[in-house]
This record gives C-alpha cells, sequence and structure tokens, in this order.
C-alpha cells in the first residue's frame, strides 16, 4: 500500500537531529599499517582532539564484541566498489567480503577477496553467493541493477542492497525521473521529452535560451550535454539522436531542459522502501578541465562534506527532495531500497533537482567511505531488511559515524578521456603516494581502471578513469595539500587530471 507522506516526513524529522555532526572518535580512518589520526568532538584543545589508534587494535577489540559475522559480496569493478569493499571490510560484523569482478587495486590491497564472475550473469552472481554464504550483496554500478539483479537475488532469497529494476529507472530513464518530479511536486527544472529530433530542434529553436540535452537512458555519467547557444543544442540533438555518440538505445528519446546556474551539489540518503534517513553530502567534478570547462566526464574529483551543505540545506533536501521521491516511488507500486543520489542544484539558497541516482556516486563513494567509520555492514543490512528504523543516529549521522574533517579525491584519467585513450601504459609509485600521511589524516588510492604490470608493484591502466588518488584531513585546504602531494608521488607519463579540486570551498 502506498506509504502516507506524513509517516516518511516523521521518519525524517526524526533523524534531523543527527544533521550536521560530522566527527567521529573511532578507529583509524584509512586502515593502513601507518596509523591515522582523526579529530575527537569530546575536546576542544588541540593538544587532546588529536588521537592516533591503529586500525587492527580497535577492529580487535570490535571483533571481539560482535555476536555475528557477514560474508558480503560487492559487485562491480570501479574505483566506487573498490573504496566499499574496504570500508565494509573494516565493519565489525563483517566476516569475507569478495567483490566481482574487482581490479587489481581491490586485488592488491587484500582487502577483499575477487570473485572471477561477469555483473552481468546474474546466475553466475547468485550461485557464487550460495555457494559462499553471501549475506548481503551491495551493488555498485547502475547498469546491473537497471538490467535486474537486485530482482534476481531476491528471488532466490538473497540479501541485497540496492533497488529492484522498476525502482532503477529513477536513474535509468531520465524522463522517467522528470515525471515523477511533476507528479509529486519535486522542484526541477522546467523540460520537454522527445523523441524525434525535428521536433526537438523546433523546441530549442523556439525557446532560444540556453538548455541541456540529456539522454534518457544510461550513457555512463557522459549523456549530459549543456548548451548555451541554439546551434550548441542542435548539434547536441544530433550527437545523441542522429549520430548515436552514446549508443541507439540510450539515445532514442532525450529530454531537453532549462539550463539552471547555481553550485551543484551531490547528496545521498538510505532508503528501504518506507523509511530515508540522510547520508552524506559531497561535490563532484564534472568537467574534465580546471575551472569547470571541457567535456562532461564521469567525475574528475569530489570532496565530502559540501560546505553548502548545512543543516538547513540538508533539511530541505530530504523534505523536498528526497521523501516526495521515495513517497512517489512507493504509491507507483515500486518501492525504492537502497541508496538515493540526489544529484542538485543550489539555485538562489533552494534545492532544485537536477537528476536522481540509484547507487553511491564515483568518485564521490570514495571521498565518503575514508571519513565513514560506522559499521557499513550492519547499516546497509537493517536497509535492505527493511529496518532503518531500527539504527541510531549515530551508526548512520550521528558522531560516531563520520570524521570531523575533509576527505578528497582527485581523479586520474588515461590521456584522450573522455574519448579515445590508449590502454595497458605502465603505472608505479603508488605505495610511495600512500605513505604521504601527515599527521592529522591520511591518504589512500582507490583502482578504477587498471590490470596487473608487468613487475611488483606496478600496474597498467585498463580505462579510461584510472585511479582516485584520496586524502583526508581537518580541513579541505590541507585535504588538497595531502592528495596532490600523493598524486606528485604517482609515476604514469599519460595521466590527466584536474589541479583545482575543492575550490569552490576553498573561496
Amino acid at each position: 500500500a502506498p506509504l502516507p507522506s506524513l509517516f516518511l516526513s516523521f521518519m525524517a524529522a526524526a533523524r534531523m537531529r543527527g544533521l550536521g555532526v560530522r566527527s567521529l572518535r573511532g578507529r583509524s580512518s584509512c586502515g593502513q599499517p601507518l596509523p591515522c589520526r582523526y579529530v575527537s568532538s569530546s575536546s576542544s584543545s588541540p593538544s587532546s582532539s588529536r588521537l592516533s589508534r591503529s586500525l587492527n587494535a580497535r577492529a580487535s577489540s570490535s571483533a571481539s564484541q560482535a555476536t555475528q559475522k557477514t560474508n558480503v559480496l560487492v559487485v562491480g569493478g570501479g574505483g566506487r566498489e573498490h573504496a566499499l569493499a574496504w570500508r565494509l571490510r573494516q565493519a565489525p560484523s563483517a566476516a569475507d567480503v569478495f567483490v566481482c569482478p574487482g581490479n587489481a587495486g581491490t586485488a592488491d590491497d587484500g582487502m577483499a577477496t575477487p570473485a572471477p564472475l561477469s555483473d552481468a550473469d546474474f546466475d553466475a552472481v547468485a550461485a557464487f553467493c550460495e555457494e559462499r554464504d553471501v549475506q548481503l550483496v551491495v551493488v555498485g554500478p547502475e547498469a546491473p541493477l537497471v538490467a535486474g539483479l537486485a530482482d534476481h537475488l531476491r528471488e532466490r532469497n538473497i540479501r541485497v542492497f540496492g533497488p529492484s529494476a522498476a525502482a532503477a529507472k529513477l536513474e535509468g530513464s531520465k524522463a522517467f525521473m522528470k515525471d515523477l518530479c511533476a507528479e509529486m511536486g519535486i522542484p526541477t527544472a522546467a523540460f520537454q521529452t522527445f523523441s524525434d529530433p525535428e521536433s526537438a530542434k523546433k523546441y530549442v529553436v523556439d525557446l532560444n535560451s540556453p538548455v541541456v540535452v540529456k539522454t534518457d537512458g544510461l550513457a555512463a555519467g557522459k549523456g549530459v550535454l549543456m548548451c548555451e547557444t541554439v546551434d550548441e543544442a542542435l548539434d547536441a540533438i544530433d550527437a545523441i539522436m542522429v549520430d548515436e555518440q552514446f549508443g541507439a538505445e540510450a539515445g532514442s528519446t532525450i529530454v531537453v531542459e532549462a539550463l539552471l546556474r547555481g553550485e551543484e551539489l551531490s547528496f545521498f540518503a538510505l532508503c528501504d522502501g518506507k523509511t530515508a534517513i540522510p547520508f552524506a553530502s559531497a561535490q563532484d567534478h564534472k568537467r574534465l578541465l580546471d575551472g569547470d570547462e571541457g567535456p562532461n566526464t564521469g567525475g574528475m574529483g569530489a570532496y565530502s562534506p559540501a560546505p553548502i551543505a548545512t543543516p538547513e540545506m540538508e533539511s530541505a533536501i530530504m523534505k523536498d527532495l528526497v521523501l516526495p521521491t521515495v513517497d512517489g516511488m512507493a504509491k507507483r507500486g515500486c518501492p525504492f531500497t537502497g541508496v538515493l543520489f540526489a544529484g542538485i542544484m543550489v539555485v538562489d539558497g533552494k534545492p532544485m533537482l537536477l537528476e536522481h541516482n540509484v547507487r553511491f556516486g564515483d568518485p564521490e563513494c570514495e571521498a565518503l567511505m575514508l571519513r565513514y567509520q560506522g559499521d557499513l555492514v550492519e547499516v546497509l543490512m537493517r536497509a535492505a531488511d527493511g529496518e532503518l528504523d531500527k539504527l541510531d543516529d549515530d551508526q548512520v549521522s550521528g558522531p560516531n559515524a563520520w570524521n570531523s574533517g575533509t576527505a578528497m579525491t582527485v581523479v586520474l584519467a588515461a590521456n584522450g578521456y573522455p574519448g579515445s585513450y590508449a590502454k595497458g601504459t605502465r603505472i608505479a609509485g603508488l605505495s610511495e603516494a600512500e605513505q604521504t600521511t601527515p599527521p592529522d589524516g591520511c591518504v589512500k588510492i582507490f583502482h578504477a581502471g587498471t590490470s596487473e604490470g608487468a613487475a611488483p608493484g606496478e600496474f597498467a591502466a585498463n580505462g579510461g578513469r584510472v585511479l582516485a588518488v584520496t586524502a583526508m584531513r581537518d580541513n579541505v585546504r590541507d585535504a588538497a595539500a595531502s592528495a596532490y602531494e600523493a598524486v606528485g608521488k604517482v609515476q604514469w607519463d599519460d595521466m590527466v587530471y584536474r589541479k583545482d579540486i575543492g575550490f569552490r570551498a576553498m573561496q
């Protein structure tokens, strides 16, 4: 039955008291042999607020208190999945963590066991879960979710964190998402949907103002073209619908919407079909070049938390964007379970929805997982079981969940990305880069597109976005300094990266 909006609003209000609290007292942040320092919210003096404890000592203590251990499978092979597997493995309630198919980084750091499976082979994934007694599957990418992996696993009585195929249409179809916004009164840009390129062209000519042209279907985060002029919009329509640059299926229908101007924000909420609770904020950098110039990409860097996400802003996002979405999906008979990732433009202090994604963002996830230090296994299991209302605030958004500093990710991409690029180029120096460990933070490199190298300690580039160099410090300036210091130690002649990640927070 449809869930009343009042109940959702009540649950959100009950959780709001945890918003804006971003401190952690607990284990080492990076989980590496070298201890990582953290900031404690229980003391205001600099000497007592910076304490250092090793992950192993903390994990050992937590493990002795745990009554049940859970085997986990992470589905996917990018930087997001490396970060998820790495953080899940450190949860007190985690037993074995597997990742399919993973990458050279997930295999190298020893935090997860590679599973030689294709995430497109649903039967093989289900059989692996049954053979290895996997009690929780965490699906990283959007494509398997849209294709129905979560449905397939649930039919085999396998617990999964992620939405059904019907609910994943929030990301799988931008037209579906925009129609839901219109139905539920969710603030978003004015739009029209087209399946005929000539009709779309007539619309942008008549409109004669800046627009965004989007593929309706999945396009690996790159099917969004911002057009300042009519000619640019006409070219974008041809690129998507006529030239099929993002695939025939993804571009058979397009959404044309007004171009909003403001500050972008990524916001993540955990949902169990009936309850939605805030998780974290971040700010992504989609454009390839410094100063937000160049073509759109899957994301060239991110940092968390985003200063613009004040407690008041997060409250407005939950009330105006997240809760109506969860309510609307329940009314449509496809309740949403998983992480709801709202891409937002803040316009004149008001949040407006750009898009919904049905998974953790990449590269936002790498920054989030460095900051989050609660028991992620327990939290995601509660969401999968429809029991988020049984969690305490401090397990998700309270003082025991998040490091009080800033985590920043700088993406190293192959030269030529997001267009054509070479594979197999040599990468070295990553161990040295990860030793860039300042007294109040740490550095972790997550692999997004790598394969094994020719020599020990070396890797080969095997994708467009290849590495996510992530640092955590007390503040955004120091996090940037450590991240870029680590980038400087990476030996890879073919890499390109932005040099201004976090510039808005530092202005």
